[in-house]
């Protein structure tokens, strides 16, 4: 997979991406209508007010005739009640609108990068991860929520309200809206201005939130106590934190300027209309009324505040767009491994456990010079155990993965049944080749649900059948909260070899019938592994296995042993033929035992997991 990067601060919004904007809201087209009604029925009723002020101060105050005061004064409030309650409306109608679709633009991006290939994953920092789904998907709630219920509300007040006021004096209007050409270009550049800084804002936080993420966990935490190096990584954090912060600081201070010169220029206009219909009175014979003015005045306020608002929006659609690139960005992601059109649906009663590679050859990059897997030909009968043994990095676990997809071959073809596994859906490979690797995962949750994410409906008869089976029901039961306590991170609160045992009970209660085991016992103590190699024994019973193993006395009984060197299977055979040809295994073998007894009579010597 090709690196991605991020879009350059100064790149315009492309139309591309308006578009997908756009797209976003067409789905949901009633609630917009809605939204558009209420909105032109607010603005409206809102212009109502002005003109009822105007014929107050003409007609009533002025003839000092109270009744027509009281008459306005009603209708005013009624007028302003009305369009507050349709604004309401409205603003509810946009919020459901925004808050539904950053749940599915939040539902997207997780269901795209959980289908994102464990490359994609080894190549991510998790907390670039979090900051896109969590930051940029937060940073244009505003835009989702407010900003398109906002822009038809306030073009519809701003149109509605220059007609008014062209209709009352357009000499006041023209005055009242010459400044606004020259606002337009300020906005459009601190636009520009602002994508950048916040593009870089978010760029920032995303560092920030990896290195918290590497730091502030129990991994973290352990790795810079015992290596002293709690200085180094708090001058990182505060580094990145520094960073942060002044673009931040940057980012707020040119908005602040900006509003405050809008905020000055909309303060001072007033003043010169009113001194405008001052000159005219003093210039004409028509004098402009009282009632007319201050009419003007409150049509003016009507104006500024949606207008400011217009150019805020530009400000913030051009920021909120450089974080829709970058979710746009995640989601356009290529899936590397994903169902073929014809693929098939497998279920783990059907499957017998017949694997074969053919011709299998596998790189991590194109750019490597020697494959990671070369020419693996492998065939295992339902029921057969096979051993995969050799130094670290021979290839042993990548020739595992790609019996469950996690990667796919590069060359020729790995099937189960004589089904390729590329033909079979992803849900059913799930459930048909099970895995129990050399650090095991655990969900910050109780042992109860970490135990029935193999099996979601599994009762609790059947998890303490497989924690019986896995040697830790007897732990279990004695906590004080039993299955019902909670592991906490990663299982830290459980021993290594606790925490093994509980991922080999899930294992034994998911029942596949494909299993591999990645030195599935490296974690525990001499007695619980030899409970567990028990176990394991009979959990191997009946199924395909396929076991990793450094520990050649653990794989003595294999029907077959692949010797893995650079890539390639250098021998093959079971124990006793390998050790008659005095190649690899052999040496390995002499390694481990030429000071250790081994059983005289290997047909005792269950096979078990590594």
């Amino acid at each position: 997979m090709p690196p991605f990067h991020a879009p350059p601060a100064n790149k315009p919004p492309s139309r591309a991406t308006l578009g997908r904007v756009v797209t976003l809201f067409a789905e949901h087209k009633l609630h917009l209508f809605g939204i558009f009604v209420l909105v032109l029925g607010s603005a409206f009723v809102g212009l109502l007010a002005p003109f009822y002020l105007q014929s107050l101060i003409n007609e009533g105050l002025l003839k000092r005739d109270l009744s027509v005061v009281s008459h306005y004064t009603i209708l005013t409030l009624i007028v302003t009640l009305g369009a507050t309650v349709l604004a309401l409306g409205y603003g509810y109608l946009s919020l459901l609108v925004g808050q539904h679709l950053m749940r599915d633009l939040r539902n997207r991006l997780n269901d795209h990068l959980q289908g994102m290939s464990l490359r994609f994953w080894t190549r991510t920092k998790t907390g670039e991860v979090q900051s896109r789904l969590v930051s940029d998907v937060g940073g244009v709630q505003n835009v989702l929520s407010d900003t398109a219920s906002n822009v038809l509300s306030n073009v519809a007040t701003v149109l509605s309200t220059l007609v008014a006021m062209i209709y009352m004096d357009w000499r006041l209007t023209l005055l009242s809206v010459g400044i606004l050409p020259f606002f337009a270009f300020v906005a459009s550049r601190v636009g520009e201005l602002s994508r950048g800084l916040r593009l870089k804002n978010q760029q920032q936080l995303a560092a920030l939130n990896a290195t918290m993420g590497e730091t502030l966990s129990v991994s973290g935490i352990l790795l810079s106590k015992t290596n002293g190096r709690r200085g180094l990584t708090a001058q990182k954090f505060a580094r990145e934190n520094e960073a942060l912060t002044q673009t931040g600081l940057k980012l707020a201070m040119l908005m602040r300027v900006f509003f405050n010169l809008i905020g000055l220029s909309f303060s001072l206009t007033p003043a010169l209309v009113y001194w405008l219909a001052g000159w005219l009175s003093t210039r004409s014979a028509s004098a402009l009324s009282i009632g007319t003015i201050v009419a003007f005045s409150a049509l003016q306020g009507r104006l500024f505040f949606p207008l400011t608002s217009l150019l805020n929006v530009q400000v913030e659609v051009n920021s909120a767009l450089a974080l829709f690139d970058r979710i746009f960005e995640y989601l356009d992601l290529p899936q590397e491994i994903t169902d073929a059109p014809d693929a098939i649906e497998l279920t783990p009663e059907q499957v017998r456990g017949e694997v074969e590679f053919k011709n299998v050859g596998f790189f991590y990059d194109q750019d490597q010079e020697r494959p990671t897997l070369s020419d693996i030909n492998l065939s295992a009968r339902p029921g057969e155990q096979i051993a995969l043994v050799g130094p670290s990095g021979s290839g042993k676990t990548t020739l595992t993965y790609l019996i469950s997809r996690l990667y796919d071959a590069t060359s020729g073809s790995v099937s189960i049944d004589g089904h390729d596994v590329r033909h079979i859906k992803l849900d059913c490979l799930g459930q048909i080749v099970g895995v129990v690797t050399q650090e095991s995962f655990l969900l910050h949750d109780t042992i109860r649900e970490n135990l029935r994410y193999a099996k979601p409906d599994a009762t609790d008869e059947q998890l303490v059948e497989a924690a019986r089976a896995a040697a830790i029901h007897d732990h279990i039961a004695g906590l004080p909260e039993g299955y019902d306590t909670v592991v906490g991170e990663r299982g830290t609160k459980l021993s290594g070899g606790q925490k093994q045992r509980i991922a080999i009970a899930r294992a034994i209660l998911k029942n596949p019938p494909i299993l591999v085991l990645d030195e599935a016992t490296s974690a525990l103590d001499t007695q619980s592994e030899r409970l567990i190699q028990e176990a394991l024994a009979r959990l191997s019973s009946g199924r395909t296995t396929f076991a990793i193993a450094h520990r050649l006395s653990t794989v003595l009984n294999a029907d077959q042993i692949l010797v893995l060197e650079g890539g390639v299977v250098v021998e093959r055979g079971t124990h006793s033929q390998l050790l008659e040809l005095g190649g690899s295994y052999s040496r390995l073998y002499a390694a481990q035992f030429e000071n250790e007894l081994v059983p005289e009579n290997m047909e005792e010597a269950p096979f078990v997991a590594p």
